[in-house]
């Protein structure tokens, strides 16, 4: 690339702006507040925001070069925000400390992974036992309805009671299963 003409801008080419001068006149240049007082130092002007973690960038060859998304509701987002927070991390680097440390362990991870499977697995069996037998509670209360006799309707309801306490068995299991997780 040759050197600009005589008489503008330089190698930056700003428009006609020299070097180190605003491209227009007056106001504050770019990432610059302007104090009203007579000392930028005074108690009432903006402080800078102080850094979050005051150390070297990394050198090039040892900064991680791949990104992967990850989708989290607000709740785990606070969750993980916290504990990143804790251990004086940032969220993305908690992340992939915490994804390192599951894929390192693969059979702990392998282990958590298939238990709450199989709760997920028991909770919707459960919940279609529940089904079924609302449907057998339901043809119970036609009959009866219609002043037919149900002789069942002990039994349906025993069988109710049941299912409703393996529901309430199986979601309290999951969710202990997650707060220990």
């Amino acid at each position: 690339m040759g050197s600009p003409a005589p008489g503008v801008a330089g190698s930056l080419r700003r428009r006609g702006a020299p070097e180190g001068e605003a491209a227009t006149e007056g106001g504050p240049q770019t990432g610059e507040k302007q104090h009203l007082c007579h000392d930028a130092d005074c108690e009432h002007a903006p402080q800078p925001e102080p850094r979050v973690r005051d150390r070297p960038h990394k050198a090039p060859q040892h900064k991680r070069a791949h990104q992967k998304s990850t989708r989290l509701d607000d709740e785990e987002l606070a969750l993980i925000c916290a504990a990143a927070a804790a251990c004086g991390m940032t969220p993305a680097g908690f992340l992939a400390h915490a994804a390192l440390a599951a894929a390192r362990d693969l059979n702990a991870t392998a282990a958590v992974v298939a238990g709450e499977r199989e709760l997920v697995a028991e909770l919707f069996a459960a919940r279609r036992h529940l089904a079924h037998i609302g449907t057998n509670l339901n043809q119970v209360a036609k009959v009866l309805n219609s002043g037919g006799p149900a002789p069942h309707t002990d039994a349906v309801l025993t069988a109710v009671v049941n299912a409703v306490a393996r529901l309430d068995a199986v979601t309290d299991r999951l969710l202990d299963h997650r707060d220990a997780a």
